[in-house]
């Protein structure tokens, strides 16, 4: 039981850090750098802070697969027998892999963007006219992934409340009885 309560702790704080950094990022981080007087500092200090970041986030999703396996575990059980918790595991596996992916996809197109910093931007995610394409193409598909991300980390926030839901001994009793 302690240990459940310790992995289901450490699996919320990693979702929360996941979601709520990627949320401050973009409006916040991404926001303040569309400030800068130079426009070559705009994506510069944007991509400055997302490096800061990478590194606790990247911890967090370590982090948060490490804790994900020790609540599996523990449930095997309740998952191979309670009605909906195996579909509800699968899906949510598949939220927070997919979320991973599109983070990590972001951080690349933000190192090219660092990269091509001298060029200079409206803001992070907004080009400037006469910009590379390739400049373009990486803003143009991080304003996207922007929103994408803390949208992804939300679902796992949501899912892992349905998981928690599933466990309380009205839902496994009649779980276990379908």
């Amino acid at each position: 039981m302690a240990g459940n309560l310790i992995a289901r702790s450490v699996h919320d704080l990693t979702a929360a850090a996941w979601f709520g950094g990627s949320l401050m990022g973009a409006i916040g981080l991404n926001g303040a750098a569309a400030e800068a007087k130079d426009p070559a500092e705009r994506t510069r200090l944007s991509s400055a802070g997302w490096m800061r970041w990478a590194p606790v986030q990247t911890a967090a999703f370590a982090t948060h697969l490490a804790a994900d396996l020790a609540i599996a575990w523990e449930n095997k059980g309740r998952i191979a027998k309670q009605d909906g918790v195996a579909r509800d595991t699968a899906i949510k596996t598949a939220v927070t892999v997919a979320g991973a992916a599109v983070t990590l996809y972001s951080g690349i197109l933000g190192k090219k963007v660092e990269k091509l910093a001298g060029e200079g931007a409206e803001g992070a995610t907004e080009p400037r006219a006469g910009a590379s394409e390739e400049l373009k193409a990486a803003q143009q598909q991080l304003k996207a992934l922007q929103w994408a991300i803390p949208a992804f980390a939300a679902a796992v926030i949501v899912l892992g409340a349905k998981h928690g839901e599933m466990q309380r001994p009205k839902n496994v009793f009649a779980g276990l009885r379908q």
